[in-house]
């Protein structure tokens, strides 16, 4: 059975499509989470103190926020706006006010997406 394009012809179109697909895992790579500093993050701001991993303590898991969140077209968005304005929220049955985090773009990033990676 003979293809209808020479292997040159094949190596011309398939070579810049596997380009892009390495430039795109490479991409990927490089936004890959950063655990320990994320970890740092939420220390300084004792979110550790309601929330852990897998765990809910006063506050739900982090586990359990990206299962809530999880396939929603808007889920970065709504940990950013949570993390950001203070929302009430309930803890041991009472109101209060939810503790803004403090931290720069790059790190609120990191840390949303560290949340919905658990």
């Amino acid at each position: 059975m003979k293809f209808p394009v020479s292997s040159q012809q094949l190596t011309q179109v398939l070579a810049p499509v596997m380009a892009a697909v390495l430039l795109g895992l490479a991409a990927n790579a490089s936004a890959a989470v950063d655990v320990d500093a994320a970890n740092g993050v939420l220390k300084k701001n004792n979110c550790t103190k309601c929330h852990s991993v897998d765990k809910d303590k006063s506050g739900p898991s982090f586990k359990k926020t990206a299962e809530a969140l999880k396939g929603k077209p808007d889920a970065e968005a709504k940990l950013h706006k949570h993390l950001t304005t203070g929302p009430m929220v309930k803890v041991d049955g009472a109101e209060e006010k939810h503790k803004v985090i403090v931290a720069t773009d790059a790190e609120l990033k990191n840390v949303i997406e560290y949340i919905l990676s658990r």
